[in-house]
């Protein structure tokens, strides 16, 4: 009986003293918790609406600084206007080449157009064509009668439908003319830029748009602006009041309509010649939704919380005898047992055998997590340099660091980008797909040097032939000298050891360990300021300015259109040649990598148009894959011959050796060949037809349509182009030229003025003088 009324007296008690707690923590947390909870996600909302808008903010600044770096281009000055754009096709096709390039490269723009206002209208768009419609021609004369030289506008693209406006970015040419006589139009692509607006809804519900100060709507994630402004009491017209009643900048307000409460955030783009607004409304129940669900939650846990305190109160009770039997459980897992004869095991030894087997294991864990410590900081090094902990305080990563054994009280942070070249001509030595084995070498002999001479000095490999450094260093210490040290004896040991080069950039000295990922990133883009050859080269970054040599980097013409002849007509040898002196034309002079790099993507770009004239489909020949990006990876010599030859040239061979047509490209290619062997003599359609062995006419209609152009011109260019080589190479006199290339002097020097622009004695005096 006793025993029954202590074991009601012992539940009621341990249950009384279990459940008030957890009932009062768990009404705190329901209503102080919520409460907090859904303002901090409020607040969250408006910190990505920020964040979100400066991203586009940027997407329109750097189509901005585009624009305004292509109107000062040296191609689009006045000379345009004096152009006979059929007669100089090139011109009109490295016009048409470049607006590509210009539209291609700006994500949201959805067509770049050229307007030449000359005594002929022009407008390129990108293909040119000669304006004859008034009212068109009128439409671009406004444009250029603004007093401003690069404005935003709505613009119609055809006069005749004046309510179809596209958001257009004009600048006009050239870009240093107080007489403008052109103008540069990028045409916005809306359906992208409302795409792009609708980031700054993250929930995929609300509103947003763009407006001019006035109020006019620019753009709007729901439609167009002409769409936006058709209804006058639609949720856009009601967010585009309010802002302007408030007459601010930027700022945030809760708005209630059709019964729903939304939270509005608009802030100010400062455009060109124009302010614009953006604003952003989301329903706060779609925001805090999450808190509803951790409110239910809370409740539902409490609850659970409640009834599990009763049965373990009731447990609790029944087990209040037998404490050292449940620790003993608890530590073994099995029941307190007595031997056969009647004595009891000694619990506190078996307790004293659980511990200290325990306290190994809990040893062994803490030797394991020492091992992977250095594993731990790789990663926590690899995300700080690629920008992944943006969202970190100096303070968090700090402290994050202290926590992992740095010391960086009063320390400088500097970093290294160390990459690895000549791994392409080290065949037999290593094998396609060794670049990670190749540099987790690499990084073991760069950490073992850096350790003798640097303290703290840490090695991040990113497995693809580069890799970092960070080094920190006291606030007050000198390092060039140990830098500049540390970094010829690397390249001795790596040029020692693995037959590699290794290229070296320097970063900039920082105070703010958040400083890090922008300074590595300069580091890193510094490499294109290196010779694009394998051998040891070292930048420093403070020093970069200083010694930056300014040359002149001639793009090898001619050598792009003998490659162009050659792969039309399926010579792989040929063109595999001509490809590599095309790269040791660009190579010349000690040419940087960011240039070689332009010159190859500019030859890229030639071969996949002269691809297109042939009637091929590029994306049929090569597949899918970016080639440009592909391309821009590539930071050796041998490896980019190597990559045109497997990714551009095989590919086309294979192809155009498939079509039916082998036997018309045969007969061209020796005609060309012949021709390229007897331009300097008396030559015409029908003496190259016979010797060939076809007639003038089969020939004339095959070469047009295997090189694009017709016989005659192709003749021309050729001498030409050998009359520009002997002009600048020789001493000849302009008679002998005339001569070793097939003309009379006086039609030499007429013909020679009307394909170049001026005459021979002017050509070589200028290729001399630049």
């Amino acid at each position: 009986m006793g025993k029954g009324v202590f074991f009601r007296k012992s539940l009621i008690l341990i249950l009384i003293i279990s459940s008030i707690p957890g009932i009062i923590v768990g009404g705190l947390i329901y209503w102080v918790g919520g409460g907090w909870l859904e303002n901090e996600l409020l607040q969250l909302h408006k910190n990505q609406i920020v964040q979100r808008a400066e991203n586009i903010d940027d997407q329109f600044s750097y189509m901005e600084n585009s624009l305004a770096h292509w109107a000062f281009d040296p191609k689009f000055n006045s000379t345009l206007l004096e152009t006979n754009f059929f007669r100089d096709f090139e011109v009109a096709r490295d016009i048409t080449k470049t607006l590509n390039v210009m539209q291609g490269s700006n994500p949201i723009a959805k067509q770049v157009e050229l307007f030449l206002n000359g005594p002929q209208p022009i407008r390129f768009g990108p293909e040119y064509d000669f304006i004859t419609d008034k009212d068109t021609v009128q439409s671009y004369n406004q444009i250029l009668g603004q007093g401003k030289l690069a404005f935003w506008d709505r613009l119609a693209a055809d006069p005749k439908r004046p309510d179809k406006k596209d958001l257009t970015l004009v600048h006009k040419i050239p870009g240093a003319d107080l007489h403008p006589f052109g103008a540069l139009l990028v045409r916005l692509n809306e359906e992208r830029a409302s795409r792009l607006l609708k980031t700054l809804t993250p929930y995929n519900v609300g509103e947003t748009f763009l407006m001019q100060s006035d109020g006019e709507i620019l753009l709007s994630s729901s439609g167009s602006a002409s769409e936006t402004t058709e209804s006058a009491d639609s949720f856009d017209k009601v967010l585009q009041a309010e802002v302007l009643k408030r007459g601010q900048k930027s700022g945030s307000f809760l708005l209630d309509w059709n019964k729903s409460t939304y939270t509005v955030s608009y802030g100010n783009f400062v455009r060109i010649g124009t302010d614009w607004t953006y604003v952003s409304a989301s329903p706060i129940s779609v925001i805090t939704k999450p808190v509803g669900f951790i409110s239910k939650l809370i409740l539902s846990v409490s609850c659970a919380a409640l009834l599990l305190a009763v049965v373990l109160s009731w447990l609790a009770s029944r087990k209040i005898y037998s404490p050292i039997d449940r620790l003993v459980t608890i530590l073994t897992g099995d029941k307190l047992s007595r031997g056969g004869s009647g004595e009891t095991k000694d619990e506190f030894k078996m307790i004293e055998k659980q511990w200290l087997h325990l306290s190994r294991e809990s040893h062994t864990l803490q030797t394991k997590l020492e091992e992977q410590l250095s594993h731990v900081k790789e990663g926590f090094l690899l995300q700080l340099v690629q920008g992944f902990l943006y969202s970190y305080s100096e303070a968090d990563l700090l402290e994050r660091m202290r926590s992992l054994g740095w010391e960086v009280e009063d320390r400088q942070f500097l970093v290294m980008h160390l990459h690895l070249t000549g791994f392409a001509s080290l065949e037999g030595r290593f094998s396609q797909g060794d670049e990670g084995l190749v540099t987790f070498a690499a990084a073991n002999i760069i950490e073992e040097l850096s350790r003798n001479r640097m303290k703290q000095v840490d090695v991040i490999n990113f497995h693809d032939l580069s890799i970092g450094l960070l080094i920190m260093l006291p606030a007050d210490q000198p390092y060039k000298a140990e830098l500049h040290a540390l970094s010829e004896e690397l390249m001795q040991a790596i040029n020692h050891m693995l037959r590699l080069q290794v290229s070296i950039t320097i970063g900039k000295p920082s105070a703010s360990i958040t400083q890090v990922p922008s300074h590595y990133e300069e580091a890193k883009q510094a490499l294109g300021h290196r010779n694009f050859e394998n051998e040891n080269q070292m930048i420093d970054l403070d020093s970069i300015e200083a010694s930056e040599e300014i040359g002149e980097q001639r793009y090898p013409f001619a050598l792009e259109r003998e490659i162009l002849q050659m792969i039309r007509t399926g010579q792989q040898q040929e063109t595999q040649y001509l490809i590599a002196s095309f790269l040791n034309a660009l190579l010349e002079r000690g040419g940087k990598e960011m240039d070689v790099q332009q010159g190859m993507l500019q030859l890229l770009g030639s071969i996949l148009h002269a691809i297109r004239h042939l009637g091929m489909d590029p994306s049929r020949v090569f597949g899918t894959g970016n080639l440009y990006e592909q391309l821009t990876q590539i930071r050796e010599p041998q490896k980019m011959l190597n990559w045109f030859d497997r990714k551009i040239v095989h590919p086309f061979i294979l192809e155009l050796e498939a079509r039916s047509d082998v036997q018309l490209k045969k007969a061209v290619e020796t005609a060309m060949v012949y021709l390229q062997k007897h331009y300097m003599d008396e030559i015409s359609l029908d003496s190259c037809a016979d010797h060939i062995g076809i007639n003038a006419v089969t020939l004339s209609k095959w070469f047009k349509q295997v090189s694009g152009t017709n016989f005659i011109d192709y003749l021309t260019e050729l001498r030409m182009d050998k009359a520009k080589e002997l002009l600048q190479q020789t001493e000849l006199k302009i008679n002998d030229v005339a001569v070793a290339v097939g003309y009379q002097h006086s039609y030499f020097n007429r013909i020679f003025k009307k394909h170049v622009g001026t005459t021979p004695s002017q050509y070589r005096e200028m290729s001399r003088s630049g």
